[in-house]
């Protein structure tokens, strides 16, 4: 199952927040320009809930609501557009979250200390691999 987040963010994620407390969600965050069914099928390859949203500030709003989700994935091109660090932001709501950048096979950007950047091939057993750790 998939939640696109689009509208009454707020809402939609109140309303999910109880039918999720028992199942591990996957937050995905991509750049509108840059969506992608196969990061999303690579996602829900672990079979976990994923709500996603195409808007950073919305991401890190779900993640303050929703409270706690098993992993976030971040588009790389999300940190290249976004006007604030997005992972920073998102550590910052919730410091034990494992945040995933999906990059492309080129890494263009410095990541921090605690980032790792992975390919869409990647996704499934490093996310699979952060929800056995859980």
């Amino acid at each position: 199952m998939s939640a696109e987040v689009s509208g009454n963010a707020v809402g939609l994620a109140a309303e999910r927040r109880k039918t999720m407390e028992h199942q591990r969600t996957i937050l995905y965050i991509f750049d509108r320009s840059n969506r992608s069914n196969s990061v999303l099928a690579a996602i829900k390859e672990t079979g976990c809930e994923v709500v996603s949203t195409d808007e950073p500030t919305q991401g890190v709003a779900l993640l303050y609501i929703l409270g706690q989700v098993s992993a976030v994935v971040l588009d790389g091109q999300v940190k290249k557009h976004a006007n604030f660090d997005v992972a920073e932001s998102l550590r910052k709501i919730c410091p034990r979250v494992t945040v995933v950048v999906k990059c492309c096979d080129q890494i263009h950007g410095a990541l921090s200390s605690t980032e790792s950047c992975v390919s869409t091939d990647q996704l499934p057993a490093v996310l699979q691999h952060l929800l056995n750790e859980v």
